[in-house]
């Protein structure tokens, strides 16, 4: 039971800490956008990258909705 228990602390720890270098490499690509274009601009983009993931992620949503319901 205690092995079981360390080893997930270890992979917690992992994990925090890719977390923390995707936050970091995510704040400086933001940062880099923000100088580049300016807030507004930044906003711009963000919004229509997520658009896009967004479009993505409902067309697979509802081909899994369509052959649940077949």
């Amino acid at each position: 039971m205690a092995r079981g228990g360390f080893r997930f602390w270890v992979l917690f720890a992992v994990g925090l800490v890719a977390a923390g270098f995707g936050a970091l490499i995510l704040a400086l690509i933001f940062s880099r956008a923000v100088v580049a274009w300016g807030f507004f601009g930044t906003f711009v983009v963000l919004a229509c990258l997520l658009v896009v993931f967004a479009w993505f992620y409902d067309r697979r949503q509802a081909r899994r909705r369509a052959a649940e319901e077949a």
